[in-house]
């Protein structure tokens, strides 16, 4: 059986705040961002529910690491990632059930 890990980015708006995380269900997380399931969280907080990035991995420590490296860039790389792959900053959530 394959399982699959995720490094994400949300953001509340085109070069808004942005959040990087990691995760075996992206589906479930990103809702969880989205309904401020966690209250007290840096997402709810600031309001940052948009999926505007995300990577694919099978192995769990390389999305990890990942996530790591990612964190460590400055926040123009970042928003130059994001922009790479999704330059009008759309909330890819709903592309996740297609």
């Amino acid at each position: 059986m394959t399982y699959y890990y995720y490094v994400y980015i949300m953001a509340t708006y085109k070069h808004g705040t942005l959040y990087l995380g990691v995760t075996n269900n992206l589906i479930r997380r990103v809702w969880e961002h989205k309904n401020k399931i966690y209250p007290k969280s840096f997402t709810a907080r600031y309001n940052v529910n948009k999926l505007v990035y995300y990577e694919v991995f099978e192995d769990i420590y390389e999305a990890i690491c990942r996530e790591k490296r990612l964190k460590k860039w400055n926040r123009q790389w970042k928003i130059e990632l994001i922009e790479k792959n999704n330059p009008e900053w759309k909330d890819l959530y709903n592309n996740l059930f297609e």
